[in-house]
């Protein structure tokens, strides 16, 4: 019998993949098992179920840094997705390892991110008894939340690189750590583009030494630190060198102070955590006004986490639309 595409491409992958690649004919497998797609590979066909799901589509109404920009070309949670995935697919690509399975978890490694960015988690954090992180949320909305309850059924590898995104423990596959030094590069370099188009900042405040160590414009500081990560990755870990990711930090905490915690760009964050705070406090106290996939989840699973479920689920302008249903006077609106 002759062979299918998808069996044709994992052939292909043994063949032109690094040894440290994971392939997807040796997956660890999904929770639930299925018949292999004859096309696509089963990382290729996690990429797409990803690119397909209502909460992917939702991040382009969801904030990164600057709420409500009052302009066309700030980024959007999306965007940012898009961003990490360029740079990921760069790095997986050089370094010989598997790019789909790497795209795949930069697709989906937000999709558990609140409205209104990190002040939206804060807030869920300190809400909850139970706490709140954002990555662990995006595991829950492909195993469970998505197609009403019945998950995206992903591959261990993917759910693992996205659970492993941000702090903690490594992910397992080399493909998975890629996401973590991408995440980074990308956001601390579109956030400094961002932020000099608001007027907060102009590319000549950031400190020379700095500039001088990274890169002198955007796109040179994040070539210099793709190439960097491709220089000095060894078979068991991505990296930075050591003095790359001190100039990194050292970029990071300036960041932090002229950015990150300036007024211009923060400023109505208070506002937005007081609305969810409102929006928290009335479904805690009547869960069955929430969508029926919540309610289900409340009784499940307690009220708590149906309420953070549904909240985080929620892009900007639909959290503000809610608010406006349960506080605001309809005729004040209209």
């Amino acid at each position: 019998m002759d062979k299918c595409i998808r069996q044709i491409s994992e052939e292909n992958e043994k063949k032109i993949l690094s040894p440290l690649a994971c392939l997807s004919s040796q997956s660890k497998g999904r929770l639930r098992e299925e018949t292999e797609c004859d096309i696509r590979t089963a990382f290729q066909r996690d990429r797409d179920r990803i690119i397909h799901s209502q909460s992917f589509r939702r991040l382009k109404h969801k904030t990164q840094v600057f709420l409500a920009p009052s302009g066309d070309h700030y980024r959007t949670r999306l965007t940012h997705t898009l961003e990490v995935s360029q740079i990921a697919r760069t790095i997986a690509r050089a370094l010989q390892l598997n790019e789909d399975l790497t795209e795949a978890i930069a697709l989906g490694h937000d999709l558990g991110h609140t409205p209104f960015g990190h002040a939206g988690e804060r807030a869920l954090a300190q809400l909850s008894p139970n706490g709140f992180k954002h990555y662990e949320q995006s595991v829950r909305v492909v195993d469970i939340l998505e197609k009403d309850g019945k998950g995206l059924n992903l591959t261990d590898e993917v759910r693992n690189g996205i659970l492993c995104h941000t702090i903690g423990e490594d992910a397992y596959t080399l493909e998975g750590q890629i996401i973590r030094i991408a995440d980074k590069i990308a956001y601390i370099n579109h956030d400094i583009d961002d932020a000099i188009r608001a007027g907060v900042m102009n590319e000549e405040d950031i400190p020379l030494d700095i500039r001088m160590g990274l890169g002198m414009t955007k796109s040179e500081r994040i070539n210099n630190m793709v190439l960097n990560v491709i220089a000095n990755t060894d078979d068991k870990k991505i990296l930075m060198s050591d003095d790359f990711w001190e100039l990194f930090n050292d970029l990071h905490d300036f960041m932090f102070v002229a950015v990150y915690k300036n007024p211009v760009c923060k400023g109505e964050e208070v506002k937005a955590v007081a609305m969810l705070e409102q929006i928290y406090e009335h479904y805690s106290k009547r869960p069955e006004e929430m969508p029926e996939q919540y309610v289900g989840i409340a009784e499940k699973e307690g009220v708590d986490r149906a309420v953070c479920d549904y909240i985080a689920g929620m892009s900007d302008n639909y959290s503000v639309k809610v608010f406006n249903q349960l506080y605001v006077p309809k005729f004040w609106i209209e």
